[in-house]
């Protein structure tokens, strides 16, 4: 049997995420936020640094339509007096 456990096995015990669920957005209602931030990603190698204008609208959005809890953006790790910064500007 490769289910039973042998002895010297440690037992898997899930936990839960820090914030709770995370509700699938079934609906779609956020579809279009999600492609741009993805979309965003991709064009930048992954770097999600380069797409914090996306991450927010996409946030902002599942916030909006009770997708996850309302947060405060800088929990989140957004600073609302600092722009975030451009592509041309991290080049500098």
């Amino acid at each position: 049997m490769s289910t039973a456990m042998t002895f010297g096995q440690k037992q898997f015990i899930p936990t839960p995420p820090d914030k709770g669920s995370f509700p699938l957005d079934h609906d779609g209602v956020c579809k279009e936020s999600m492609r741009k931030y993805m979309k965003c990603l991709l064009n930048h190698n992954g770097n999600n640094s380069m797409c914090r204008d996306e991450a927010k609208d996409y946030l902002g959005c599942r916030m909006e339509n009770n997708l996850m809890a309302k947060e405060d953006w800088k929990k989140l790790g957004f600073n609302t007096d600092v722009p975030a910064e451009t592509p041309a500007e991290a080049k500098k």
